[in-house]
């Protein structure tokens, strides 16, 4: 029976994607046999290379798929430290129906870019619980600038003067250091005293590494990070998609 050249891409392509499979039952197959199923192959993708853009696009699909369930477990077995952690900054509504976390170092140019879309979409959104979680991994600048956030955060419950501090320092130009943030702290009105002994405290210590550990468990390895739902979103996707996530998430 002759196949036709669309029965033969899925053809080849089922072979592909189970070439591990048939490795392991190679032994079955005479040496005559195996040099005709590699010379039947071979043959085809020479006078088609085009296949390889199926099988290639049906890999991507299965890993992207594969990559979505990982974060979808990962999400789920970490929750609570996730979404309610008592380390965390809270902006928007603390009681909102529906959930954003960004990972962020302050030394990420995408999140400078970024900064605008989590400002618009708590304005815009009353319903939104945005969670804000240190992810300092450009440097030691960045590790500083981290522990004088999270002590700035422990002076103010309600996020309101945070806010602004991450604002000013984010948008500020130059890298982001100790002193950059010492300095932004005490632009907004923060108790410098306070944020000098705070910053070696446990606490800080405590929400860094959370933080980080969390990071590391979902699997996210850049900046800007989002996690909206069981869903994880890598990169500074920009407002219109993160308000889609958003959207689908309150249905």
């Amino acid at each position: 029976m002759k196949l036709s050249s669309r029965a033969t891409v899925v053809a080849l392509t089922a072979i592909f994607l189970a070439l591990p499979a048939l490795a392991a039952r190679a032994q079955t197959f005479s040496a005559d046999q195996r040099e005709q199923i590699g010379n039947i192959v071979k043959d085809y993708l020479l006078a088609h290379p085009e296949v390889m853009q199926d099988v290639m696009a049906e890999l991507e699909k299965r890993q992207q798929a594969a990559e979505a369930e990982k974060h979808r477990n990962a999400v789920a077995q970490n929750k609570a430290t996730l979404f309610s952690s008592p380390h965390q900054v809270v902006l928007g509504n603390p009681h909102g129906n529906v959930t954003m976390v960004e990972f962020f170092d302050y030394n990420c140019g995408y999140c400078k870019h970024a900064l605008p879309d989590m400002l618009t979409l708590i304005k815009t959104n009353p319903n939104l619980k945005f969670v804000l979680k240190e992810f300092p991994v450009l440097g030691e600048g960045s590790v500083e600038a981290a522990r004088v956030a999270v002590a700035a955060r422990m002076q103010d419950s309600t996020g309101k003067k945070y806010l602004e501090f991450h604002q000013k320092l984010l948008r500020g130009r130059g890298p982001a250091d100790k002193m950059r943030a010492l300095a932004v702290a005490k632009d907004v009105g923060f108790d410098m005293a306070r944020i000098e002994k705070d910053m070696g405290s446990d606490e800080v210590k405590k929400t860094i590494d959370e933080d980080l550990k969390l990071a590391d468990a979902l699997g996210v390895n850049g900046t800007p990070s989002y996690v909206v739902g069981d869903e994880v979103v890598v990169g500074a996707v920009g407002l219109d998609a993160l308000r889609e996530k958003l959207k689908a998430e309150q249905k």
